[in-house]
């Protein structure tokens, strides 16, 4: 690892080196004619600009060819913290230097140095994570690091944090039926409103900063009776607010950038140095992040009309949220309910009652969470949808089933049709991958066919939701061997469905293969032998029906295919059936998408190998980029070539579908979630070793390194197969 950093290093120090002499080009002849009788710059001017860029030039140079000799012969004995401490220590820059957005210019150029020393200080920080203490270099690497910081820290400001974190109310006389954060559009942005709804009147208020500090108080943004409020859908006459929707690529950034900063909080506390102001800066800065995904993420438009005056217009994260809300008003509109005028004062005392009556205390961030908190479950949840009862007249029924994932509802599954009946009797079973869940959610809706009822609101769901409810997870419960069977009543409609649950670390035992027929639970490299083929049949033939009709499947490999279609397939590809290409043309793509993933998942080892899982983790934790780029490759090149092509075909596939993410809503994020533990998990010896612990620790930190991992290889640029054989870098080594 410590090779892989420092020739990562190097291939990028010869690039700056490369720079530092084009800054040069100009210098020389702007020097020139500072002493002649009409200067373009004074010699002064030629000076500030181009500070001691001929000092840094001669510095990097004499390092390059210092460290170049190591690498070409390397001796892990050998040390190189002589050679970064010298550098560090001649490289002083004006502190003054302004730092520049764009690469190409010349400001850009000149500000290199200084961005040099960042880079040099990240590869320091991951030199000494691969050093051993007691290596002669690691005293030299430390005291190279000190220097590096103290050099930055004097040209850097110190950024406060920008965000407090805000709270929120419940009622008395006039009751408090709910209370909760909702996103407003209002004068065109996103605003995180807590919303209470009262007896008699709905109330949307914001958090007030006071200067007392302590003691926050509640500013009410409007009020409407529940006597004046209805749900009328706007005419085209209305005129709508225009909704702020982000592209999801943004949203899927910020998922990532809080994935890295909770490995980061996991990473500090296994290492118990007592450093809880560190934790308490990453918390902060997640809690910033997760606030601002709360405010872009929702997108499903919720209106409320006053019938005397102005209609308001929120945006909720999930269907089963806006029902909720819209049946806890109706309910109450169906008692006589009077209008009501509030005077000032009136309005006031209610308001700042909020604050104390309020139920739903915290924006539903996981920063906000104690460490003792029940995490959640990690594994895979089963579940049968049988049937359901108590519908009044024949409709065309399906279900939904959603689960939480950090306080996000994400929806997983869904039943086919079942036309025209009052007791549908789906008994499809599904498998949902948990991560960190805690609730599952059944909705039932009526699939509406009439075009002419189409909603003209890209984001509203046009289906009728008949009934809705849901069910804790509770691990004590689910996690028996036996299925769980339960009955969801909602709306006088009853829905009949089994579960049960296998953790993470069951679903992590990878069982030998004893088999030499069929390909599920056998080696790649015998399958790919025996037909004689680069790629196994089965990942060809379901990726190549995923790209002909399922390209455009919203939720495609999110939402889970029905287990006994999944089972038939699997049979089929085993006993290599004729059958296989009408099955699958005729089968629901959601089932061969799922057969692909199973077909990963039942790898007697995970495609991309036990023995490199622990370096894919180390390498994909490196800061500095070309050490990272320089290691990741050299990875994909140590992999057996049946896993290399197999990988590489996968990961074009999988760019394709994200290709397609207006339409699939499946961004390469999504992607990465879904196949990274798939293709990347720990060997059963590392888990037996104890080197890994199970359960909460493996999933708050090692899923989001392997949701890493796949995530790097997606968002780079394409993988030539003979290129990266072909392209060795500075050495050629196994890991």
């Amino acid at each position: 690892m410590k090779k892989l950093v420092l020739s990562g290093f190097l291939a990028s120090e010869e690039i700056y080196i490369n720079q530092l002499e084009a800054l040069l080009l100009p210098m020389r002849p702007l020097k020139a004619t500072a002493t002649t009788s009409q200067p373009v710059l004074t010699i002064q001017q030629v000076e500030t600009i181009f500070y001691k860029i001929q000092d840094i030039f001669e510095i990097h140079k004499e390092f390059y060819d210092a460290l170049f000799p190591h690498i070409q012969q390397w001796d892990e004995k050998v040390a190189v913290g002589h050679l970064f401490q010298k550098l560090n220590l001649k490289v002083k820059g004006p502190k003054d230097s302004k730092d520049c957005n764009t690469n190409v210019t010349m400001e850009a150029l000149l500000y290199k140095p200084i961005d040099r020393v960042t880079r040099s200080t990240l590869v320091l920080h991951d030199l000494l994570k691969h050093t051993p203490k007691d290596h002669p270099d690691f005293p030299l690497l430390q005291d190279a690091l000190r220097i590096s910081q103290n050099f930055l820290s004097s040209i850097n400001e110190e950024i406060d944090p920008r965000r407090t974190a805000v709270t929120t109310p419940k009622g008395e006389a006039r009751q408090l039926v709910k209370d909760g954060f909702l996103v407003e559009v209002s004068e065109g942005s996103r605003k995180l409103r807590h919303v209470f709804l009262f007896t008699d009147l709905l109330l949307c208020a914001k958090m007030k900063k006071t200067s007392a500090g302590r003691h926050q108080q509640y500013e009410c943004k409007w009020y409407i009776p529940l006597a004046d409020l209805t749900f009328q859908l706007l005419d085209d006459s209305d005129v709508l607010p225009h909704i702020q929707v982000l592209p999801e690529h943004e949203i899927e950034e910020m998922k990532t950038k809080i994935s890295v900063i909770k490995s980061e909080i996991q990473k500090e506390k296994k290492a118990l140095k007592g450093q809880s102001r560190n934790v308490e800066r990453l918390r902060k800065k997640m809690n910033e992040q997760e606030s601002w995904l709360l405010l872009h993420s929702p997108t499903i438009p919720f209106r409320i009309h006053n019938k005397h005056g102005k209609s308001y217009l929120f945006l909720l994260s999930s269907d089963y949220e806006r029902s909720e809300w819209r049946e806890s008003i109706q309910k109450l509109q169906r008692k006589d309910l009077q209008t009501c005028q509030l005077s000032s004062v009136e309005l006031q005392v209610l308001t700042s009652s909020c604050f104390k009556l309020r139920t739903v205390h915290n924006i539903p961030v996981t920063s906000y969470k104690d460490d003792e908190e029940t995490p959640g479950l990690y594994g895979f949840l089963h579940v049968i949808v049988h049937s359901a009862k108590g519908f009044k007249e024949s409709a065309n029924l399906y279900c939904t089933l959603e689960v939480d994932s950090y306080g996000y509802f994400v929806s997983k599954a869904k039943t086919r049709v079942f036309r025209d009946t009052t007791e549908p009797q789906w008994n499809e079973e599904f498998e949902i991958e948990l991560e960190g869940s805690q609730c599952l959610r059944i909705l039932c809706y009526e699939k509406c066919y009439d075009k002419t009822k189409l909603n003209k609101d890209d984001n509203e769901i046009v289906d009728i939701i008949m009934g809705k409810g849901q069910v804790q997870l509770d691990p004590q419960t689910v996690q028996s061997k036996n299925w769980h069977m339960d009955v969801i009543e909602m709306n006088g409609i009853k829905v009949e469905f089994s579960m049960k649950f296998t953790s993470r670390d069951l679903s992590l035992k990878r069982t030998p293969s004893k088999k030499q027929s069929g390909v599920f639970g056998v080696k790649i490299s015998v399958v790919t032998k025996r037909e004689r083929s680069k790629v196994p049949y089965i990942v060809r033939q379901c990726i190549e029906e995923v790209e002909k009709r399922g390209i455009d499947e919203v939720g495609i490999y999110r939402i889970s295919g029905v287990a006994t279609d999944i089972q038939a397939l699997k049979a089929a590809f085993d006993t290599n059936s004729k059958d296989i290409l009408v099955m699958l043309s005729d089968m629901d793509i959601n089932a061969i998408a799922g057969t692909l993933k199973l077909y990963f998942r039942e790898l007697p080892e995970p495609l991309l190998t036990d023995r490199l899982y622990p370096a894919f983790m180390e390498g994909i934790a490196l800061s500095d980029p070309a050490a990272k780029e320089n290691c990741m490759m050299h990875l994909l090149r140590s992999l057996p070539d049946p896993n290399l092509i197999t990988f590489l075909s996968l990961l074009e596939h999988l760019k394709r579908v994200a290709d397609n993410e207006p339409i699939n809503k499946m961004s390469l994020h999504n992607l990465g979630t879904v196949f990274g533990p798939t293709l990347l998990r720990p060997s059963e010896s590392e888990v037996t070793k104890g080197h890994i612990t199970l359960a909460t620790d493996i999933w708050s930190h090692d899923v989001m390194a392997q949701v890493q991992v796949l995530l790097y290889y997606l968002q780079h640029p394409p993988i030539s197969f003979a290129e990266l054989k072909r392209n060795t870098l500075y050495f050629s080594t196994d890991v």
